[in-house]
Parts: C-alpha cells; sequence; structure tokens
C-alpha cells in the first residue's frame, strides 16, 4: 500500500481498509508502505501471498508486479503485461479497438504543443497516458478560444482524446464474471475530488438504464478483461451518450486494481450480490498468482 505515486492516499486509504477486512476474516495481515526497502522488507516477512493495494504508476503497471513475480511470491490482481497495458491508455485503446470494442479517437501529443494550439479540435480531453483516478484532467468545451494551459506536474507526453459526452457508469469483473452496471452520478465531471469525498457523487446499483445497455456493458467488460489479459478484478468504466442509443456506449478505460476505499465502487458492487468486503477480499487472496 501507500508507494510514491500520485495516489499515494487513496492507496493507504485501499490498503487500510483491506487489511482491516482480512484481520476480520481471520487472516495475519503485515501491513508494508511501499518504498525502496520494498525487497527487503519482503524477504524480510516471507509473506504467502501479497495483496497489491497500490495504485498508480509503479503499482499498478507491471512494475511492482514484474518484482513479485521475480520473488516468485503470489501476488493478487493482473499480472504484468495486463497491467502495464492497462495504464498505458493508448495500447489499451488500441487492444480494445483490435477486439472491437468501442473508445473514443485519441492521440499522444507533446505536452508543450497541446498549450500551445488544438491538437483536436474542441470538445477534447486532455490527460497523463498513465496515471489513474482522474489525476490531471483538462476539459477543453466546445467553441474554446484557446488551448488549456497544463500544468508543470504533467507528463511530457499526455493524451488528448475526443470529449464522450453522457453518463458515467462503470461494471466490476470478479474472475470471468461481470457484476452490475453502476451509474455514477455527480454535479459535475467525475474527478478525483468526486471519486473520493465523502457525498461527492452518488452511486445507483443497479443503474437505471436499459437492458440492451445493461448487457453490453456487462458484455464488453468482461471482453476488455479478456483482451488485456487480466486477472482476479478489475473495473471498466464508461460513457453512454442516451440519445445515441447502443452506438453512444464507449469505454474509457479498464482499472486493473479498483479502490477499496469507503466510496468505491467494486466493493458496492459485490455488496450487491451479497458479497460482504471482507469476503471480497478474501476471495482476491485466493485468486493470488505469480504467472506473469
Amino acid at each position: 500500500m501507500g508507494g510514491p505515486s500520485a495516489e499515494r492516499e487513496v492507496s493507504l486509504s485501499s490498503g487500510r481498509e483491506c487489511a482491516a477486512a482480512l484481520r476480520d476474516a481471520g487472516l495475519d495481515v503485515v501491513e508494508v508502505d511501499a518504498g525502496p526497502d520494498l525487497v527487503a522488507r519482503l524477504q524480510e516477512i516471507k509473506p504467502d501471498v501479497v495483496f497489491n493495494a497500490l495504485h498508480g504508476r509503479w503499482g499498478e503497471d507491471g512494475c511492482v508486479q514484474g518484482l513479485l513475480e521475480w520473488l516468485r511470491i503470489p501476488y493478487t490482481h493482473s499480472g504484468v503485461l495486463a497491467s502495464a497495458l492497462a495504464m498505458d491508455k493508448q495500447r489499451s485503446k488500441d487492444v480494445f479497438k483490435r477486439a472491437g470494442l468501442p473508445v473514443v479517437e485519441s492521440v499522444l501529443a507533446d505536452k508543450g504543443e497541446v498549450s500551445k494550439r488544438h491538437v483536436m479540435a474542441p470538445p477534447y480531453v486532455v490527460k497523463p497516458n498513465n496515471e489513474g483516478s482522474s489525476v490531471g484532467i483538462y476539459i477543453v468545451n466546445e467553441g474554446a478560444n484557446t488551448p488549456p494551459q497544463l500544468a508543470e506536474t504533467m507528463p511530457d507526453e499526455v493524451m488528448v482524446e475526443t470529449f464522450a459526452p453522457g453518463r458515467e457508469m462503470t461494471t466490476t469483473v470478479m474472475g470471468n464474471r461481470a457484476l452490475g452496471v453502476t451509474d455514477i452520478i455527480t454535479d459535475g465531471w467525475y474527478d478525483y475530488e468526486a471519486k473520493y469525498a465523502e457525498g461527492g457523487s452518488r452511486h445507483e446499483m443497479p443503474a437505471n438504464i436499459p437492458q440492451e445497455i445493461t448487457d453490453a456493458c456487462l458484455d464488453y467488460a468482461v471482453r476488455a478483461h479478456d483482451a488485456l489479459g487480466c486477472r482476479g478484478v478489475s473495473r471498466t468504466d464508461f460513457r453512454w451518450d442516451e440519445s445515441r442509443g447502443l452506438d453512444g456506449l464507449i469505454i474509457l478505460e479498464v482499472n486493473t486494481q479498483p479502490g477499496m476505499t469507503p466510496t468505491s465502487l467494486s466493493p458496492e458492487q459485490a455488496a450487491h450480490y451479497d458479497m460482504s468486503f471482507a469476503d471480497f477480499c478474501v476471495w482476491m487472496v485466493e485468486d493470488a498468482s505469480c504467472d506473469r
């Protein structure tokens, strides 16, 4: 848990929740704040399984997965390749396209160039290509006269993608089955604050949407999970433009290590199907492996 990424605080919250749940289920748990001494700590602890509650770069992009493969310690969630693909938004979109899944058009561009001119016609979104939790999101509205002025903390290369209007929805995949569809209701953009602040958003589960859209979300989520080679639990995020019916449903991204905080979506979906948070965490531990 923890680690050095931009999502450190979310990871610490996820880690604390999961550790408490696993202790309640009778497992012996040691909490490790991942730092430069991670290998030494793991060699000292000699765990049977690592529950990977890291989010963002290094913990969710194949890096720590490769380390755990090297040490031959089984770990939760996806392996090296699936983690790396899912964290790289552009490459994961390429995989989805080849699998026949719907995504919006996007390009990778130099940060300085994006701040100088519109690299695509507005409306569009600018975001880091390899961060999660809506870190560093810029929305350029239709009719905007000037390009966005990106913060110095943004990476040198960013993703610019066509803005997808509509409702924000998400589906958790657990093993080989999709759990359901949640409609995420906010007063504005589903940003970092809306995701993690108390009352930042309202989750409607199951989503009040046509059966055709529910079925498509469940199908697309499993297909995206499989196309990337994910294992364990993943969560696929969608936007749906009601005015266009099924054609208005697109995949935003797949999260290989969904948040496990008190306001997170995947535990809510598991609970809807009568799986307690502790049972959900134990399932992930029992599903752990180290097979890349």
